[in-house]
């Protein structure tokens, strides 16, 4: 059990603020962040996905779980994320380090049947991450896969699923003029949560 939960509970409810400070804002894709992943030979992977759910015990994504991403999760779960929100102040970045565990099952397939048709067949279509020798291919295996599904429900693929990151370092970056920015820190230290401030 770590100690001082209050600080993460802080922390979390600071990063829901400000994502719907954003959309509020009017930022054209708020949920939008950078997940970084490596594999187990310390190769560093980021690119962007997005957020899907925050609850009381982390951040929720979903993807292919047989892509990069999801094989780097495979061999070395722990991943980093970062939200940019340009629209908000001088922009305010948050950032969340943590262990990543899969959601469950039935996670996964009930946010799996609120996605569009389409993103469900492209789910099928896409072996993602790997080589596509023409465009035209991958067409064709969505055109394939609309035929096989055609007025039926679309099952979730048993390759594609869900990752929650359990943070134990999350940080509030608040830009300031003159690059006298604001940084506060919470981080599991010995078991404990604690709570500094940063020099920019």
């Amino acid at each position: 059990m770590i100690k001082n939960a209050e600080l993460m509970q802080e922390a979390m409810a600071a990063f829901a603020g400000l994502l719907e400070e954003a959309k509020a804002a009017g930022d054209p894709e708020p949920t939008a962040m950078t997940l970084a992943t490596s594999d187990s030979a310390g190769r560093i992977s980021a690119r962007t996905v997005l957020l899907k759910e925050q609850d009381d015990r982390g951040f929720v994504f979903y993807t292919n779980t047989l892509s990069t991403k999801g094989r780097q999760l495979e061999q070395h779960p722990r991943a980093a994320l970062l939200f940019l929100w340009k629209t908000l102040r001088h922009q305010v970045q948050f950032k969340i380090e943590g262990v990543v565990e899969p959601v469950s099952a039935s996670e996964a397939d009930a946010y799996f049947q609120t996605r569009p048709r389409g993103s469900q067949i492209g789910a099928w279509a896409s072996e993602q991450s790997q080589t596509l020798d023409q465009r035209s291919t991958l067409l064709q295996r969505v055109a394939d896969f609309e035929a096989k599904f055609d007025g039926q429900i679309i099952p979730r693929p048993p390759y594609w699923s869900g990752y929650r990151v359990l943070p134990d370092v999350m940080e509030q970056w608040f830009g300031a003029p003159f690059r006298l920015h604001e940084r506060t820190r919470y981080e599991v230290i010995d078991g404990s949560w604690e709570k500094r401030l940063l020099f920019p």
